[in-house]
């Protein structure tokens, strides 16, 4: 292969290595003059086909940025020690050092992809405070999500958070390189935890293939990272950006409450609520959630 070759091999296009040697699989579309690139973040158990429906809405003309987090779809795991969530912004301010070294960004991140760019703001704010020009946070937390009950009332919903505490010290402890699920079973889960009224199955698919992608043992660091997850203070970084807040009035995972925490902290934000829709707007809802992106777009 010669050296021309080598610089234009696709494989090297769609892989970055971390300072930490972690390999992540990376997708940049669009023109590369374009004004703002649009950096979108997924969540748990996802990959960055989380936002394929959003693209679709989006049109060739945007400039993005994706790409599987560590332990998710074609990345590398990540170990105990880097399955954290402040990995997941370093890890994200690298890749935006490599990928897009300058220009203004727009930032779109879902579930624990929003928590990534509350958690980029609080250790990188000069990145943020620079070149961030829009934020959405779509589905996500900023904290106590050591709470969260899935919608059951009583005991039940007792229960629940103390069974997902004990799921991610089990899966924290897997050896193997897959869950051992099957998908129907996958689906049968998804249609109740993540999504709203009458789900697609061809959203339910998706999130079904991306979960059997993901690393079981990652993912169990995840959700222990995700239960400690505490960044409410952080968003001060991003008062006075254009941002908005998405959140589906059926999301068990992070609940309508949740969000309102973020609307509250960015006065500025807009809040939309979608009523019907889950946890997965970006399957749900994704012409809408294109839209909502797009005019943040459109202001910067």
């Amino acid at each position: 292969m010669t050296t021309v070759e080598r610089l234009r091999d696709p494989a090297r296009e769609h892989r970055f290595v971390t300072s930490d040697g972690c390999a992540l699989h990376v997708e940049l579309n669009g023109p590369a003059d374009a004004a703002v690139t649009l950096v979108l973040v997924h969540g748990w158990t996802q990959d960055h086909r989380t936002w394929d429906g959003v693209m679709d809405h989006l049109g060739p003309g945007v400039r993005t940025l994706r790409y599987d987090l560590r332990g998710h779809g074609g990345s590398a795991p990540a170990t105990r020690e880097t399955g954290t969530i402040p990995r997941l912004a370093d890890d994200l301010a690298e890749l935006i050092a490599a990928r897009v070294p300058s220009g203004p960004l727009v930032l779109a991140g879902h579930s624990m992809g929003g928590m990534t760019m509350m958690a980029l703001a609080e250790r990188h704010p000069e990145l943020v405070g620079d070149r961030v020009v829009g934020a959405a946070f779509v589905a996500t937390s900023s904290g106590q999500m050591d709470r969260i009950t899935l919608g059951l009332p009583g005991m039940a919903g007792q229960f629940s958070a103390r069974f997902e505490r004990r799921l991610a010290k089990a899966l924290s402890h897997r050896k193997g390189e897959r869950l051992p699920l099957s998908p129907a079973m996958v689906r049968s889960g998804a249609r109740f935890l993540v999504f709203g009224e009458h789900p697609r199955r061809a959203d339910l698919r998706l999130v079904t293939d991306q979960l059997l992608c993901a690393h079981p043992a990652s993912l169990g660091a995840f959700q222990d990272a995700i239960s400690t997850h505490d960044r409410r203070v952080a968003l001060a970084t991003l008062r006075g950006t254009p941002s908005v807040v998405l959140a589906g009035e059926r999301d068990r995972l992070c609940p309508l409450a949740h969000a309102k925490v973020i609307a509250d902290e960015l006065p500025d934000a807009e809040f939309v609520r979608f009523p019907g829709a889950g946890h997965m707007l970006p399957q749900e809802r994704a012409g809408e959630v294109a839209n909502r992106i797009g005019a943040l777009l459109r202001v910067s």
